[in-house]
Protein backbone atom coordinates (compact mmCIF):
# COMPACT_ATOMS: atom_id res chain seq x y z
CA UNK A 1 0.00 0.00 0.00
CA UNK A 2 1.07 3.26 -0.82
CA UNK A 3 2.41 5.50 2.11
CA UNK A 4 2.47 9.06 2.23
CA UNK A 5 5.46 10.53 4.23
CA UNK A 6 6.89 14.03 5.66
CA UNK A 7 9.03 16.30 3.33
CA UNK A 8 11.14 17.75 5.79
CA UNK A 9 15.12 19.42 4.53
CA UNK A 10 14.05 18.25 1.01
CA UNK A 11 13.71 14.58 1.77
CA UNK A 12 10.93 12.43 2.12
CA UNK A 13 10.87 11.39 6.04
CA UNK A 14 9.17 8.24 7.23
CA UNK A 15 6.76 8.61 10.59
CA UNK A 16 8.76 7.39 13.73
CA UNK A 17 5.53 7.66 15.62
CA UNK A 18 4.21 4.24 14.98
CA UNK A 19 0.87 6.28 13.96
CA UNK A 20 -0.55 6.23 10.74
CA UNK A 21 -3.89 7.90 9.23
CA UNK A 22 -5.97 6.03 6.10
CA UNK A 23 -6.46 7.91 3.27
CA UNK A 24 -9.43 7.18 1.15
CA UNK A 25 -10.69 6.53 -2.24
CA UNK A 26 -13.71 8.56 -1.93
CA UNK A 27 -14.92 7.12 -5.16
CA UNK A 28 -15.09 3.63 -3.78
CA UNK A 29 -14.71 4.18 -0.19
CA UNK A 30 -11.98 1.83 0.00
CA UNK A 31 -8.56 2.61 1.79
CA UNK A 32 -6.03 3.73 -0.85
CA UNK A 33 -3.02 4.86 0.98
CA UNK A 34 -1.78 5.65 4.58
CA UNK A 35 0.00 8.44 6.15
CA UNK A 36 2.50 8.79 8.99
CA UNK A 37 1.24 11.09 11.83
CA UNK A 38 3.45 13.15 13.44
CA UNK A 39 4.45 13.75 16.94
CA UNK A 40 6.21 16.66 18.62
CA UNK A 41 9.76 15.43 17.76
CA UNK A 42 9.35 15.63 14.25
CA UNK A 43 7.13 18.90 13.96
CA UNK A 44 10.46 19.79 15.98
CA UNK A 45 12.55 18.42 12.77
CA UNK A 46 10.75 20.64 10.71
CA UNK A 47 10.80 23.80 12.40
CA UNK A 48 14.27 22.85 12.94
CA UNK A 49 14.49 22.41 9.39
CA UNK A 50 13.09 25.68 8.32
CA UNK A 51 15.37 27.37 11.20
CA UNK A 52 17.91 26.75 9.99
CA UNK A 53 17.65 27.47 5.81
CA UNK A 54 16.23 31.35 7.29
CA UNK A 55 19.81 33.02 7.37
CA UNK A 56 20.19 32.28 4.27
CA UNK A 57 16.66 32.73 2.47
CA UNK A 58 15.86 36.11 4.44
CA UNK A 59 19.56 37.25 2.67
CA UNK A 60 18.32 36.42 -0.49
CA UNK A 61 17.38 39.26 -2.42
CA UNK A 62 13.58 39.73 -3.33
CA UNK A 63 14.16 39.31 -7.05
CA UNK A 64 16.47 36.19 -6.52
CA UNK A 65 12.93 34.65 -4.39
CA UNK A 66 10.97 36.18 -6.93
CA UNK A 67 12.56 33.85 -9.76
CA UNK A 68 12.44 31.20 -8.02
CA UNK A 69 8.79 31.72 -8.14
CA UNK A 70 8.28 32.36 -11.76
CA UNK A 71 9.93 29.16 -12.02
CA UNK A 72 8.00 27.55 -9.47
CA UNK A 73 4.48 28.65 -11.39
CA UNK A 74 6.45 27.53 -14.51
CA UNK A 75 6.34 23.79 -12.88
CA UNK A 76 2.82 24.37 -11.03
CA UNK A 77 1.62 25.06 -14.84
CA UNK A 78 3.27 22.42 -16.73
CA UNK A 79 2.33 19.56 -13.92
CA UNK A 80 -1.53 20.90 -13.42
CA UNK A 81 -2.89 17.44 -15.10
CA UNK A 82 -1.18 15.48 -12.95
CA UNK A 83 -2.11 17.57 -9.69
CA UNK A 84 -5.52 17.93 -10.80
CA UNK A 85 -5.79 13.98 -10.67
CA UNK A 86 -3.77 12.84 -7.63
CA UNK A 87 -6.46 15.83 -5.95
CA UNK A 88 -9.22 13.93 -6.99
CA UNK A 89 -8.23 10.79 -6.29
CA UNK A 90 -8.32 12.19 -2.27
CA UNK A 91 -10.89 14.01 -2.21
CA UNK A 92 -13.25 12.97 -4.90
CA UNK A 93 -13.87 16.41 -6.85
CA UNK A 94 -13.99 16.20 -10.35
CA UNK A 95 -11.04 16.86 -12.35
CA UNK A 96 -12.51 20.10 -13.52
CA UNK A 97 -12.70 21.25 -10.28
CA UNK A 98 -9.49 20.34 -8.86
CA UNK A 99 -7.67 21.75 -12.21
CA UNK A 100 -9.71 25.18 -11.06
CA UNK A 101 -8.27 24.76 -7.43
CA UNK A 102 -4.47 24.17 -8.35
CA UNK A 103 -5.10 27.21 -10.98
CA UNK A 104 -6.24 29.51 -8.02
CA UNK A 105 -3.22 28.48 -6.03
CA UNK A 106 -1.35 29.41 -9.35
CA UNK A 107 -2.79 32.94 -8.94
CA UNK A 108 -1.48 33.37 -5.90
CA UNK A 109 2.16 32.46 -6.30
CA UNK A 110 1.88 34.81 -9.90
CA UNK A 111 1.08 37.24 -7.12
CA UNK A 112 4.02 36.97 -5.02
CA UNK A 113 6.49 36.85 -7.84
CA UNK A 114 5.96 40.17 -7.47
CA UNK A 115 7.49 40.94 -3.89
CA UNK A 116 10.23 42.96 -5.38
CA UNK A 117 7.27 45.66 -5.40
CA UNK A 118 5.07 44.23 -2.28
CA UNK A 119 7.59 44.62 0.22
CA UNK A 120 8.94 48.08 -0.47
CA UNK A 121 8.34 50.45 2.65
CA UNK A 122 7.78 53.88 2.68
CA UNK A 123 10.82 57.25 2.48
CA UNK A 124 10.06 60.61 3.83
CA UNK A 125 12.81 63.05 2.64
CA UNK A 126 13.32 66.35 5.24
CA UNK A 127 11.11 64.98 8.10
CA UNK A 128 12.81 67.27 10.08
CA UNK A 129 15.96 69.54 9.65
CA UNK A 130 18.43 67.33 7.71
CA UNK A 131 16.37 63.89 9.10
CA UNK A 132 14.60 61.74 6.71
CA UNK A 133 12.80 58.64 7.83
CA UNK A 134 11.94 55.26 6.27
CA UNK A 135 10.68 52.08 6.62
CA UNK A 136 11.09 48.51 5.04
CA UNK A 137 9.23 45.18 5.99
CA UNK A 138 11.15 42.36 7.02
CA UNK A 139 10.15 38.72 7.46
CA UNK A 140 9.03 37.30 10.76
CA UNK A 141 11.17 34.02 10.60
CA UNK A 142 10.01 30.52 10.77
CA UNK A 143 6.06 30.33 9.91
CA UNK A 144 3.13 27.95 9.43
CA UNK A 145 -0.08 26.76 7.78
CA UNK A 146 -2.71 24.37 8.81
CA UNK A 147 -5.12 23.73 6.00
CA UNK A 148 -8.12 21.69 5.28
CA UNK A 149 -9.18 19.24 2.93
CA UNK A 150 -11.50 21.19 0.55
CA UNK A 151 -8.93 23.03 -1.36
CA UNK A 152 -5.39 20.88 -0.99
CA UNK A 153 -3.73 22.75 -3.35
CA UNK A 154 -4.75 26.69 -3.26
CA UNK A 155 -4.73 27.02 0.46
CA UNK A 156 -1.66 25.82 1.18
CA UNK A 157 -0.28 28.07 -1.64
CA UNK A 158 -2.36 31.10 -0.26
CA UNK A 159 -0.18 30.87 2.64
CA UNK A 160 3.19 29.98 1.62
CA UNK A 161 3.56 31.14 -1.05
CA UNK A 162 3.66 34.76 0.32
CA UNK A 163 5.85 34.01 2.97
CA UNK A 164 8.37 32.31 1.49
CA UNK A 165 8.15 35.61 -0.91
CA UNK A 166 8.76 37.75 2.22
CA UNK A 167 11.70 36.03 3.24
CA UNK A 168 9.97 33.35 5.82
CA UNK A 169 10.51 29.79 5.92
CA UNK A 170 7.40 27.81 6.75
CA UNK A 171 5.87 24.62 7.72
CA UNK A 172 3.05 23.55 6.27
CA UNK A 173 0.44 21.19 8.27
CA UNK A 174 -2.00 19.99 5.75
CA UNK A 175 -5.12 17.99 6.25
CA UNK A 176 -4.69 14.13 6.51
CA UNK A 177 -7.44 13.00 4.69
CA UNK A 178 -5.86 14.44 1.03
CA UNK A 179 -2.06 14.84 2.06
CA UNK A 180 -0.26 13.93 -1.40
CA UNK A 181 -0.66 17.16 -3.16
CA UNK A 182 0.44 19.58 -0.43
CA UNK A 183 3.82 17.27 -0.75
CA UNK A 184 3.67 17.19 -3.95
CA UNK A 185 3.61 21.10 -4.16
CA UNK A 186 6.70 21.28 -1.94
CA UNK A 187 8.72 18.66 -4.24
CA UNK A 188 7.65 21.12 -7.38
CA UNK A 189 9.17 24.32 -4.88
CA UNK A 190 12.09 22.47 -4.08
CA UNK A 191 12.82 21.42 -8.10
CA UNK A 192 12.19 25.54 -9.07
CA UNK A 193 15.31 26.23 -6.76
CA UNK A 194 14.60 26.85 -3.83
CA UNK A 195 17.06 25.75 -0.71
CA UNK A 196 16.47 22.79 0.95
CA UNK A 197 14.16 23.45 4.23
CA UNK A 198 12.54 26.84 3.01
CA UNK A 199 9.60 25.10 2.75
CA UNK A 200 8.77 21.28 4.90
CA UNK A 201 5.89 19.47 5.15
CA UNK A 202 4.56 17.68 8.12
CA UNK A 203 1.70 15.17 8.54
CA UNK A 204 -1.00 15.01 11.90
CA UNK A 205 -3.84 15.22 13.82
CA UNK A 206 -3.95 17.70 16.68
CA UNK A 207 -1.12 16.70 18.67
CA UNK A 208 1.31 18.22 15.64
CA UNK A 209 -1.15 21.15 15.46
CA UNK A 210 -0.52 21.58 19.17
CA UNK A 211 3.02 21.30 18.64
CA UNK A 212 3.04 23.84 15.81
CA UNK A 213 0.52 25.91 17.96
CA UNK A 214 2.89 26.19 21.43
CA UNK A 215 6.41 25.89 19.60
CA UNK A 216 8.56 28.69 20.83
CA UNK A 217 10.72 29.39 17.69
CA UNK A 218 7.42 29.32 15.26
CA UNK A 219 6.84 33.19 14.57
CA UNK A 220 3.08 33.09 12.63
CA UNK A 221 0.31 30.80 11.96
CA UNK A 222 -2.37 30.92 9.08
CA UNK A 223 -5.27 28.55 9.36
CA UNK A 224 -8.53 27.28 7.43
CA UNK A 225 -11.17 24.81 8.55
CA UNK A 226 -13.77 24.93 11.04
CA UNK A 227 -14.71 28.04 13.06
CA UNK A 228 -14.45 26.12 16.74
CA UNK A 229 -11.08 25.09 15.84
CA UNK A 230 -10.41 28.12 14.62
CA UNK A 231 -11.26 30.20 17.63
CA UNK A 232 -9.04 27.46 19.16
CA UNK A 233 -5.86 28.00 17.02
CA UNK A 234 -6.21 31.67 17.32
CA UNK A 235 -6.24 31.52 21.11
CA UNK A 236 -3.93 29.02 21.48
CA UNK A 237 -1.08 30.40 19.05
CA UNK A 238 -1.70 34.31 20.41
CA UNK A 239 -1.59 33.13 24.00
CA UNK A 240 2.22 31.46 22.74
CA UNK A 241 3.32 34.94 21.35
CA UNK A 242 2.42 34.34 17.72
CA UNK A 243 0.42 36.31 14.53
CA UNK A 244 -2.40 33.91 14.05
CA UNK A 245 -4.87 34.18 11.41
CA UNK A 246 -7.57 31.70 11.86
CA UNK A 247 -10.36 31.18 9.12
CA UNK A 248 -13.37 29.60 10.04
CA UNK A 249 -16.48 28.46 8.56
CA UNK A 250 -19.28 30.00 6.72
CA UNK A 251 -23.28 29.98 5.87
CA UNK A 252 -22.96 32.45 2.52
CA UNK A 253 -26.26 33.46 1.05
CA UNK A 254 -27.42 34.41 -1.89
CA UNK A 255 -30.54 37.05 -2.19
CA UNK A 256 -32.76 36.47 -4.97
CA UNK A 257 -34.86 39.94 -5.95
CA UNK A 258 -37.53 40.55 -8.20
CA UNK A 259 -36.25 42.13 -10.82
CA UNK A 260 -33.12 39.57 -11.20
CA UNK A 261 -32.51 37.54 -14.54
CA UNK A 262 -33.82 34.53 -12.90
CA UNK A 263 -32.32 32.35 -15.62
CA UNK A 264 -28.66 33.33 -14.73
CA UNK A 265 -29.59 33.32 -10.80
CA UNK A 266 -30.85 29.86 -11.15
CA UNK A 267 -27.80 29.34 -13.29
CA UNK A 268 -24.95 30.45 -10.88
CA UNK A 269 -26.52 29.38 -7.75
CA UNK A 270 -26.97 25.61 -8.78
CA UNK A 271 -23.38 25.75 -9.36
CA UNK A 272 -22.53 27.59 -6.16
CA UNK A 273 -24.85 25.00 -4.03
CA UNK A 274 -23.87 21.87 -5.25
CA UNK A 275 -20.57 22.12 -7.08
CA UNK A 276 -17.70 20.40 -4.91
CA UNK A 277 -20.37 18.57 -3.22
CA UNK A 278 -20.81 21.68 -1.56
CA UNK A 279 -17.51 21.13 0.52
CA UNK A 280 -16.35 25.09 -0.26
CA UNK A 281 -16.13 27.74 2.39
CA UNK A 282 -17.53 29.95 0.07
CA UNK A 283 -20.21 28.18 -1.36
CA UNK A 284 -23.72 28.98 -1.61
CA UNK A 285 -26.08 26.74 0.86
CA UNK A 286 -28.55 29.65 1.39
CA UNK A 287 -31.01 30.88 -1.29
CA UNK A 288 -33.09 34.17 0.04
CA UNK A 289 -35.76 34.82 -2.22
CA UNK A 290 -37.99 38.25 -1.69
CA UNK A 291 -41.93 38.08 -2.50
CA UNK A 292 -43.67 35.06 -2.92
CA UNK A 293 -43.84 35.31 -6.74
CA UNK A 294 -40.46 35.48 -6.94
CA UNK A 295 -39.70 32.59 -4.17
CA UNK A 296 -42.44 30.16 -6.33
CA UNK A 297 -40.43 30.72 -9.24
CA UNK A 298 -37.07 30.40 -8.21
CA UNK A 299 -37.78 27.07 -6.40
CA UNK A 300 -39.31 25.56 -9.12
CA UNK A 301 -36.46 26.05 -11.40
CA UNK A 302 -33.95 25.14 -8.93
CA UNK A 303 -35.76 21.86 -8.15
CA UNK A 304 -35.21 21.02 -12.02
CA UNK A 305 -31.99 22.41 -12.14
CA UNK A 306 -31.20 20.35 -9.32
CA UNK A 307 -32.76 17.23 -10.68
CA UNK A 308 -30.67 17.12 -13.88
CA UNK A 309 -27.32 17.46 -12.13
CA UNK A 310 -25.14 14.37 -12.20
CA UNK A 311 -23.38 13.22 -9.62
CA UNK A 312 -20.29 10.59 -10.55
CA UNK A 313 -16.85 9.78 -9.96
CA UNK A 314 -14.61 12.54 -10.06
CA UNK A 315 -12.72 11.17 -13.54
CA UNK A 316 -16.30 11.61 -15.44
CA UNK A 317 -15.58 14.39 -17.32
CA UNK A 318 -19.83 14.69 -17.66
CA UNK A 319 -20.29 14.39 -14.11
CA UNK A 320 -21.12 17.89 -12.49
CA UNK A 321 -19.58 16.78 -9.03
CA UNK A 322 -18.01 13.63 -6.97
CA UNK A 323 -18.06 11.95 -3.93
CA UNK A 324 -17.64 13.58 -0.58
CA UNK A 325 -14.32 13.11 1.16
CA UNK A 326 -15.27 10.77 3.98
CA UNK A 327 -17.69 8.30 4.93
CA UNK A 328 -17.68 10.42 8.32
CA UNK A 329 -19.18 13.32 6.17
CA UNK A 330 -21.31 11.80 4.44
CA UNK A 331 -22.88 10.83 7.47
CA UNK A 332 -23.09 14.01 9.28
CA UNK A 333 -24.53 15.88 5.76
CA UNK A 334 -27.12 13.52 5.25
CA UNK A 335 -27.41 13.98 9.14
CA UNK A 336 -28.61 17.99 8.77
CA UNK A 337 -30.79 16.62 5.92
CA UNK A 338 -32.72 14.55 8.60
CA UNK A 339 -32.47 17.15 10.87
CA UNK A 340 -34.09 19.98 8.68
CA UNK A 341 -36.93 17.73 7.57
CA UNK A 342 -37.27 17.30 11.56
CA UNK A 343 -37.59 20.67 12.46
CA UNK A 344 -40.37 21.24 9.34
CA UNK A 345 -38.52 22.74 6.53
CA UNK A 346 -39.82 21.38 3.13
CA UNK A 347 -37.88 18.89 1.53
CA UNK A 348 -38.38 18.82 -2.22
CA UNK A 349 -35.38 16.82 -3.57
CA UNK A 350 -33.79 14.00 -0.66
CA UNK A 351 -30.14 13.14 -1.52
CA UNK A 352 -29.79 10.97 1.04
CA UNK A 353 -28.66 7.36 -0.17
CA UNK A 354 -27.38 8.33 -3.32
CA UNK A 355 -25.59 5.65 -4.66
CA UNK A 356 -23.83 5.00 -8.03
CA UNK A 357 -23.85 1.79 -10.03
CA UNK A 358 -20.83 -0.49 -9.32
CA UNK A 359 -19.45 2.34 -6.66
CA UNK A 360 -22.21 1.37 -4.05
CA UNK A 361 -19.72 2.40 -0.98
CA UNK A 362 -18.18 5.44 -2.62
CA UNK A 363 -18.94 8.62 -0.71
CA UNK A 364 -21.91 10.18 -2.68
CA UNK A 365 -24.38 12.97 -1.49
CA UNK A 366 -27.35 13.41 -4.42
CA UNK A 367 -28.26 17.31 -4.52
CA UNK A 368 -31.11 18.13 -1.75
CA UNK A 369 -33.02 21.48 -2.01
CA UNK A 370 -35.02 22.80 1.37
CA UNK A 371 -38.00 25.40 0.60
CA UNK A 372 -39.67 27.34 3.93
CA UNK A 373 -36.34 27.33 5.62
CA UNK A 374 -36.68 29.34 9.34
CA UNK A 375 -34.39 31.34 10.51
CA UNK A 376 -34.69 29.24 14.13
CA UNK A 377 -33.83 26.14 12.65
CA UNK A 378 -30.77 24.94 13.74
CA UNK A 379 -29.89 22.92 10.18
CA UNK A 380 -29.91 26.75 9.40
CA UNK A 381 -27.79 28.22 11.53
CA UNK A 382 -25.17 25.42 11.16
CA UNK A 383 -22.91 24.84 8.45
CA UNK A 384 -23.79 21.58 6.50
CA UNK A 385 -20.62 21.85 4.20
CA UNK A 386 -22.64 19.31 1.73
CA UNK A 387 -24.70 19.73 -1.70
CA UNK A 388 -27.58 20.91 -0.03
CA UNK A 389 -29.50 24.46 -1.07
CA UNK A 390 -32.04 25.79 1.80
CA UNK A 391 -34.08 28.36 0.43
CA UNK A 392 -35.10 31.17 2.79
CA UNK A 393 -38.28 33.39 2.38
CA UNK A 394 -38.12 37.27 2.93
CA UNK A 395 -40.84 40.07 2.12
CA UNK A 396 -38.55 42.77 1.46
CA UNK A 397 -34.95 43.28 0.86
CA UNK A 398 -33.90 44.77 4.45
CA UNK A 399 -35.70 41.68 5.90
CA UNK A 400 -33.33 39.51 3.35
CA UNK A 401 -30.40 41.50 4.44
CA UNK A 402 -30.69 41.07 7.99
CA UNK A 403 -30.65 37.40 7.98
CA UNK A 404 -26.62 37.31 6.14
CA UNK A 405 -25.70 40.39 8.75
CA UNK A 406 -27.51 38.49 11.67
CA UNK A 407 -26.18 35.25 11.49
CA UNK A 408 -22.97 34.00 13.18
CA UNK A 409 -21.03 33.59 10.25
CA UNK A 410 -19.70 36.38 7.98
CA UNK A 411 -17.99 35.22 5.10
CA UNK A 412 -19.49 35.75 2.03
CA UNK A 413 -23.06 36.79 0.70
CA UNK A 414 -24.37 37.62 -2.87
CA UNK A 415 -27.15 39.67 -4.44
CA UNK A 416 -29.07 39.43 -7.62
CA UNK A 417 -30.57 42.34 -9.20
CA UNK A 418 -30.77 45.03 -12.21
CA UNK A 419 -30.99 47.70 -9.58
CA UNK A 420 -27.96 49.16 -9.39
CA UNK A 421 -28.75 51.47 -6.27
CA UNK A 422 -29.98 48.70 -4.24
CA UNK A 423 -26.99 46.50 -5.14
CA UNK A 424 -24.80 49.30 -3.87
CA UNK A 425 -26.29 50.26 -0.58
CA UNK A 426 -26.46 46.29 0.13
CA UNK A 427 -22.69 45.89 -0.40
CA UNK A 428 -21.93 48.97 1.88
CA UNK A 429 -24.39 48.12 4.44
CA UNK A 430 -24.43 43.89 4.97
CA UNK A 431 -22.45 42.67 8.05
CA UNK A 432 -20.41 40.28 5.78
CA UNK A 433 -16.67 40.21 4.66
CA UNK A 434 -17.24 39.46 0.84
CA UNK A 435 -19.72 40.52 -1.19
CA UNK A 436 -20.90 39.56 -4.77
CA UNK A 437 -23.13 41.58 -7.00
CA UNK A 438 -24.63 39.03 -9.64
CA UNK A 439 -21.66 36.82 -8.57
CA UNK A 440 -22.59 33.57 -6.58
CA UNK A 441 -18.87 32.42 -5.34
CA UNK A 442 -17.22 36.14 -4.25
CA UNK A 443 -13.97 35.17 -3.99
CA UNK A 444 -11.44 37.99 -4.50
CA UNK A 445 -8.49 37.87 -7.11
CA UNK A 446 -5.27 37.00 -5.99
CA UNK A 447 -3.73 40.76 -5.63
CA UNK A 448 -7.18 41.63 -3.57
CA UNK A 449 -7.37 39.65 -0.06
CA UNK A 450 -9.74 37.23 1.27
CA UNK A 451 -11.23 37.05 4.65
CA UNK A 452 -14.72 36.66 6.59
CA UNK A 453 -16.20 38.32 9.61
CA UNK A 454 -17.67 37.32 12.77
CA UNK A 455 -16.97 33.49 13.06
CA UNK A 456 -15.95 33.12 9.95
CA UNK A 457 -12.44 34.75 10.68
CA UNK A 458 -10.24 34.96 13.83
CA UNK A 459 -7.43 37.72 13.96
CA UNK A 460 -7.42 41.35 12.13
CA UNK A 461 -5.39 40.19 8.99
CA UNK A 462 -6.58 38.52 5.50
CA UNK A 463 -5.23 35.87 3.49
CA UNK A 464 -2.79 36.52 0.32
CA UNK A 465 -2.96 40.40 -1.82
CA UNK A 466 -1.34 42.94 0.18
CA UNK A 467 -3.05 41.73 3.38
CA UNK A 468 -1.09 38.63 3.03
CA UNK A 469 2.36 40.87 2.65
CA UNK A 470 1.61 42.28 5.86
CA UNK A 471 0.90 39.56 7.56
CA UNK A 472 4.03 37.75 6.94
CA UNK A 473 6.51 40.48 7.60
CA UNK A 474 6.83 42.89 10.66
CA UNK A 475 7.80 47.06 10.24
CA UNK A 476 10.86 48.26 11.18
CA UNK A 477 11.05 52.25 10.64
CA UNK A 478 14.36 54.19 10.80
CA UNK A 479 15.40 58.17 11.48
CA UNK A 480 18.48 59.11 10.19
CA UNK A 481 20.37 62.35 9.87
CA UNK A 482 24.61 62.59 8.95
CA UNK A 483 25.60 65.62 11.36
CA UNK A 484 28.78 67.71 9.94
CA UNK A 485 31.62 68.82 12.15
CA UNK A 486 31.15 70.42 15.27
CA UNK A 487 27.50 68.98 16.66
CA UNK A 488 27.81 71.02 19.82
CA UNK A 489 24.63 73.10 18.49
CA UNK A 490 23.20 70.05 16.51
CA UNK A 491 22.16 67.65 19.43
CA UNK A 492 18.60 66.28 18.58
CA UNK A 493 15.68 66.64 20.97
CA UNK A 494 12.74 65.08 20.60
CA UNK A 495 10.05 68.23 20.13
CA UNK A 496 8.29 69.41 23.14
CA UNK A 497 5.46 72.08 23.56
CA UNK A 498 8.49 74.74 24.15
Amino acid sequence: MRSVHHFISGKSVETASGRFGDIYNPNTGEVQAQVGLALDAEVDMAVESAKAALPGWMATNPQRRARILFKFKDLLEQNIDELAELLSSEHGKVVADSKGDVQRGIDVVEFACGIPHLQKGEYTEGAGPGIDVYSMRQPLGVCAGITPFNFPAMIPCWMFAVAVACGNTFVLKPSEKDPSVPVRLAELFLEAGAPEGVLNVVHGDKTSVDAILKHPDVKAVSFVGSSDIAQYVYATGTAHGKRVQAMGGAKNHGIIMPDCNMEQAVKDIVGAAYGSAGERCMALPVAVTVGKKTGDEFVERMLEAAQNLKVGISTDADAHYGPVVSAAHKAKVEDYIRMGVEEGADLRLDGRGHTLQGHENGFFVGPSLFDHVKPNMRSYKEEIFGPVLQVVRAETLEEAAALPSNHQYGNGVAIFTSDGRAAREFASQVNVGMVGINVPIPVPVSYHTFGGWKRSAFGDTNQHGPEGVRFWTKIKTVTQRWPEGDVGDQAFIIPTMQ
